[in-house]
């Protein structure tokens, strides 16, 4: 299973993102197993899909849900305590939502690598200490 965050899922389906769609359809194509990404990042995805291709770039994304491509976790109680700490501690970065619901869900899950965009994500501990390794380079 690979971590996703909001930025890959648009740049693989949003050919307009030029350079950054084919680093991040070639570094898709280098994992293996499904994508998973939390409700906050999915419903980010659809947002922007929006803006930038209308319902054919949220259908597109419909499509990798229903066919098991890319799987959308659900926070337990914990998790979304977590998030709410997480929050707090990264304030000045400043950790949005959806990037806390990535850490709590790979903190949960045991999860270090993450397909992400954002620089954020290095600065970001696993369980208060270890680094996320993240993807793509």
């Amino acid at each position: 299973m690979n971590l996703i965050d909001t930025g890959p899922l648009i740049a693989i389906i949003d050919r307009g993102q030029g350079e950054i769609h084919s680093q991040c359809t070639q570094a898709c194509q280098q994992l293996s197993g499904p994508l998973l990404t939390t409700w906050p990042c999915f419903t980010e995805a659809m947002y922007f899909l929006a803006e930038l291709r209308g319902w054919s770039g949220q259908h597109i994304l419909w499509q990798m849900w229903e066919r098991g491509v890319l799987l959308i976790h659900n926070a337990d109680r914990g998790e979304c305590e977590r998030m709410k700490t997480l929050m707090k501690k990264y304030q000045d970065t400043p950790m949005d939502l959806a990037d806390a619901s990535l850490v709590a869900v790979a903190e949960t899950l045991n999860l270090k690598q993450i397909f992400t965009l954002d620089s954020d994500f290095y600065v970001y501990r696993l369980n208060d200490k270890d680094a996320f390794e993240v993807i793509p380079r």
